[in-house]
């Protein structure tokens, strides 16, 4: 393999979630391990919730029609 062959990259750079900046090889999607963490820990805090609703009925069990 000569010099100028160019060597296409398994993932195209995208920027942090977390500030911004262009995403780093071993702490993907992150640009470094602290934004890595700043999202883990709200993870376990409990800052990414997926609403629902409580007045959802659960179809599969229900009578079919």
């Amino acid at each position: 393999m000569s010099p100028d062959d160019k060597v296409t990259p398994l993932r195209p750079k995208r920027p942090c979630p977390e500030c911004g900046r262009p995403s780093a090889r071993d702490s993907f999607p992150f640009c470094s391990a602290r934004c890595k963490d700043i999202d883990l820990n709200r993870w376990l805090k409990g800052a990414y919730v997926i609403s629902a609703r409580d007045d959802e009925e659960d179809t599969d069990a229900g009578d079919p029609k």
